[in-house]
């Protein structure tokens, strides 16, 4: 890679740390407003504000990604967006650039976007804080082993997602959820034995959760698929400037009733939604696949 691209990709990542570092001082000051007088109105008008305020930080590091970076993003689906409906929005996961192109891409044209994290990404410097903020969900999960060790963690997670959302419910709000769980690698692949060609197996739990705990509020569903036609790009090299094209096609459906149920406990709609899930992955599967052929020709 040339001195001049690693350049590039320096500059790129500095005005993402000095627009993280200006956004934080309002994004706080708004939320300590927000915590300071505990009425559901007054939150939701600072919930509004934080919104608005992230939007123009996404504003800012899009117009520096426009300017610096040559990547040409080639984008179906973007007609019938609506920033006044409540949205579950799926996508494959394969890098940490599938966020920012998710966030470049989104932003005014849904309600902000919210993503499950970890617990300890608290603890990312200026971005946790923003995080906590913006009311990003942090969610503690529990294996298998854990609950076998100390029973009362038995339904937790689900508590947790309920509590998270009940937050979303006064504003619209695009909710994230990334169904194989982790980013797409070769070993894990492998690893899982996937049925799939380009995707890792989803994880139907945590939309299943969620869609319960907003009981019947997230009306639509975005479908994203995201391809890099040269391979899958780390984050630097797409600081770089290295990555010259993304594909990325946007469906959208309806979220009907009989996907609302009780996952953890009635096996009939568990088994149904996880038909559901596995047909939207294969779905998946084959437009990558036929992205995946054209791009070779």
């Amino acid at each position: 890679m040339s001195v001049f691209r690693h350049l590039v990709g320096v500059v790129t990542t500095l005005l993402f740390v000095l627009l993280t570092s200006i956004v934080i001082v309002p994004i706080l000051v708004l939320a300590l407003f927000k915590i300071s007088i505990p009425f559901v109105r007054w939150q939701a008008l600072c919930n509004r504000w934080l919104d608005r305020v992230a939007s123009l930080w996404m504003d800012a590091n899009a117009r520096h990604q426009e300017l610096l970076l040559p990547t040409q993003l080639t984008i179906d689906g973007l007609d019938d967006l609506s920033r006044q409906e409540w949205y579950m929005l799926v996508a494959n996961h394969q890098s940490w650039v599938d966020i920012l192109l998710l966030l470049r891409i989104f932003n005014r044209r849904i309600p902000y976007l919210k993503f499950f994290l970890k617990q300890s990404l608290i603890w990312v410097p200026l971005l946790g804080l923003a995080w906590w903020a913006l009311e990003f969900p942090f969610m503690r999960r529990h294996t298998k082993a854990q609950i076998a060790r100390a029973p009362s963690l038995q339904g937790k997670d689900i508590e947790q997602t309920r509590k998270a959302c009940e937050k979303f419910r006064h504003n619209p709000v695009t909710i994230i959820n990334f169904l194989e769980g982790t980013r797409f690698t070769a070993a894990k692949y492998a690893q899982q034995k996937s049925t799939y060609r380009h995707l890792l197996m989803p994880k139907a739990g945590g939309l299943a959760f969620t869609l319960a705990a907003m009981d019947g509020q997230l009306h639509r569903l975005l479908d994203i698929t995201i391809y890099y036609p040269e391979g899958i790009p780390t984050y630097w090299d797409y600081a770089c400037g290295r990555v010259k094209r993304i594909q990325v096609h946007i469906r959208q459906l309806p979220i009907p009733a009989e996907l609302i149920g009780n996952y953890a406990e009635d096996a009939e709609f568990r088994a149904r939604f996880q038909q559901w899930v596995n047909q939207l992955w294969r779905d998946k599967d084959d437009l990558i696949e036929t992205m995946h052929s054209a791009s070779k020709n």
